[in-house]
């Protein structure tokens, strides 16, 4: 390929970056995972409640990394290089309170700053948020935070541009219950519980793994938290909290994209840092697909198994269910598979609507927007869910598409190079938020493409 420098010899990608991609060709080779970007970012937000500076290892660079970074700096938080690559120390000494120009100047089109109020609240008093933004796959309401912010004793006040915050009387332990276990929502109570006074029980939580390591950080930090096998956590406030020393759990959805990556390619990638008890669910549906891994202490190899890839049906679910970020580039894999797959997704309603794009490119992808009922159902079904119909194996053939999400943006990425032809893939300034070095990753796996704008 005729990319001229690196990821980091060339400044930052932006949303109008246009790769041509010449596909056909298996990708072979390693990639490094990090940490994840649904740790990594939270962690941050947390280093607001210690008293004394925290450290934090693994950090991806990745544009939602740099807009907390951003965001705390705004807050007064100093935020500087740690003493090893990939490290940041965050320290929260000099906080002070923002206004709404700086913090939506600063936030663009992320909805972090939506778990800066708890934290803000029991540091300041108050809190701001701007009108926010993030991917367009689907409503995605703050109603559960501001809900649980309510019950804490926060007082929301809902302004033209945006929302502001106040605890004129500090925060107090709540009883509170989600609607769905949100993740978002559930690191909202866990950020906020650590420092209000009492005892918050929280029912129906999300358990994903990366709330897993978030209480880790928050434990570390001097917070009391404790969870049972029903999805409810129990944290006992406490008066203070100090700084965190923490290595970041890897990214197990950037693991899962370049698995799937290697079934769509026919090619074989080594994941180094992917780990197998965090991905069970993802490597079992691998399998079933046809792929075939294997399993080393410094990480996983994914390939294809010798037999032609098989057609399966899958629920996407909270954990440890099947993931919603792991469908789109399952789905680009699928459309090489012989038969007749089924994808019912339930966590979001519009995440299905990247498949258009590969239709253009030779899919056979018919997407059912109320859903489809089935009597091999495990997930309850959702009033929201969309279901796609894949038919394959259909060849691939190149085509102009332009990245609609994180995600969705991926896995066209990955259509275009398991694609016959020469394909012109715009915006995928977007695909940075998530993938770090995301080029020089795909130079090192022998992609064949160029930048062009």
């Amino acid at each position: 390929m005729t990319l001229v420098g690196s990821d980091e010899a060339r400044t930052a990608p932006t949303l109008g970056d246009v790769l041509e991609i010449r596909g056909g060709h298996p990708l072979r080779g390693q990639v490094d995972v990090k940490g994840a970007k649904n740790l990594a970012t939270k962690a941050m937000v947390a280093s607001l409640l210690g008293e004394t500076p925290s450290t934090l290892r693994d950090v991806p660079e990745i544009r939602d990394v740099e807009v907390v970074r951003s965001l705390l700096e705004v807050h007064g938080v100093s935020v500087s290089e740690g003493d090893e690559p990939g490290s940041l120390v965050l320290d929260p000494a000099l906080a002070k309170s923002a206004g709404f120009e700086e913090i939506d100047a600063h936030a663009g089109s992320s909805r972090i700053p939506i778990l800066f109020c708890g934290p803000l609240l029991h540091l300041l008093g108050q809190a701001f948020i701007p009108d926010l933004g993030g991917c367009r796959i689907g409503d995605r309401p703050i109603d559960f935070h501001l809900d649980a912010l309510r019950n804490f004793g926060a007082i929301v006040d809902k302004q033209p541009n945006g929302i502001r915050l106040s605890a004129p009387e500090g925060l107090h332990g709540a009883n509170i219950e989600l609607p769905y276990p949100s993740v978002g929502a559930t690191e909202q109570v866990l950020l906020t519980a650590v420092r209000a006074k009492g005892v918050t029980e929280l029912r129906n939580a999300a358990i994903e793994p990366e709330i897993m390591d978030l209480i880790g950080v928050l434990q570390k930090m001097g917070a009391i938290i404790s969870y049972e096998p029903n999805r409810v956590i129990f944290i006992e406030g406490v008066d203070e909290l100090h700084g965190y020393d923490h290595r970041s759990l890897f990214d197990r959805n950037e693991a899962a994209s370049w698995a799937c990556a290697a079934l769509a390619t026919d090619g074989e990638i080594f994941v180094k840092g992917a780990r197998q008890y965090e991905m069970l669910t993802f490597l079992n549906v691998f399998r079933k697909v046809g792929g075939s891994f294997d399993i080393t202490d410094e990480g996983i190899w994914f390939r294809r198994a010798t037999t032609p890839l098989k057609p399966v049906m899958v629920e996407t679910d909270v954990h440890p269910g099947f993931m919603t970020d792991w469908q789109q580039p399952l789905i680009v894999a699928l459309t090489q598979a012989g038969g007749v797959s089924i994808v019912h997704e339930t966590v979001y309603e519009n995440r299905l609507g990247f498949t258009a794009a590969l239709n253009q490119m030779g899919a056979d992808i018919v997407v059912h927007p109320k859903g489809l009922e089935g009597v091999y159902r495990r997930v309850e079904r959702r009033e929201l869910e969309q279901a796609a119909v894949i038919t394959g194996p259909t060849p691939l053939t190149g085509a102009d598409i332009v990245v609609p999400d994180l995600r969705g943006g991926y896995a066209y990425v990955i259509a275009a190079l398991a694609a016959e032809g020469t394909s012109r893939v715009s915006n995928v300034g977007i695909i940075r938020r998530g993938y770090e070095k995301f080029f020089d990753k795909l130079t090192a796996l022998g992609a064949d493409f160029d930048v062009v704008g």
